[in-house]
């Protein structure tokens, strides 16, 4: 499955050194290909009010689509 450009994914792994878990909301703002590779996508990652959190680029697996099962919630994060 590709991703199209600006879709929203949800993340399915924890990357704590980016402060993201999995379920965290993204848009795929880049598609990379390289051959005999897993397609790889970057998404931004944002805050509640529009700011960028992380850009991380990892392979399309860590990644799947929104269903209407998928409710948004909220994690506090402590000031940093």
């Amino acid at each position: 499955m590709n991703f199209s450009l600006y879709s929203d994914v949800i993340l399915l792994r924890d990357l704590p050194e980016e402060g993201l878990y999995a379920g965290d909301i993204g848009t795929v703002v880049e598609q990379h290909n390289g051959q005999g590779l897993e397609t790889g996508y970057s998404v931004e990652f944002f805050d509640m009010t529009g700011n960028t959190v992380a850009v991380v680029t990892l392979p399309m697996s860590c990644f799947r689509l929104p269903t209407s099962a998928d409710r948004p919630t909220v994690r506090f994060m402590s000031a940093v």
